[in-house]
């Protein structure tokens, strides 16, 4: 051991001490980001669900989407879409909901077989939920 030190010298402690905060400060760092990312996407400003809808007529579908609005304040916007039995899109409607049940109805080219909702955003909100 003594001629490797005498070779190539003894490590510094200063490095050494300074080596581990950064290690420790990095850590610290990385472990805040992670802590705030997964609080931001878990608390989103609105949340939303189909809740259920009706074929009304050739040309007309209802939807009753649930929208949860983080507070009285947020203004979201919704997007509902009815399809067609071949799958394309024969109605779409984007509407501003409020807090609750909201009952929308969608005009259609023609007859649509089911309904789905592309989910809800806000200011600042990166994708609909």
């Amino acid at each position: 051991m003594s001629d490797l030190a005498a070779r190539y010298g003894t490590p510094s402690p200063l490095r050494r001490r300074g080596t581990v905060l950064l290690v420790v400060v990095l850590s610290a760092a990385s472990l805040g980001w992670l802590a705030w990312t997964a609080f931001f996407h878990a608390t989103p400003p609105v949340e939303s669900a189909l809740s259920s809808y009706e074929i009304i007529s050739d040309n007309e579908v209802t939807a009753v989407v649930q929208v949860s609005l983080a507070d009285s304040t947020t203004v979201a916007s919704c997007r509902v879409r009815a399809l067609a039995e071949d799958h394309s899109t024969v109605g779409e409607l984007a509407f501003e909901p409020v807090d609750g049940a909201n009952r929308v109805t969608v005009r259609t080219e023609r007859r649509a077989t089911s309904v789905t909702l592309l989910g809800c955003t806000a200011p600042g909100q990166p994708r609909p939920r």
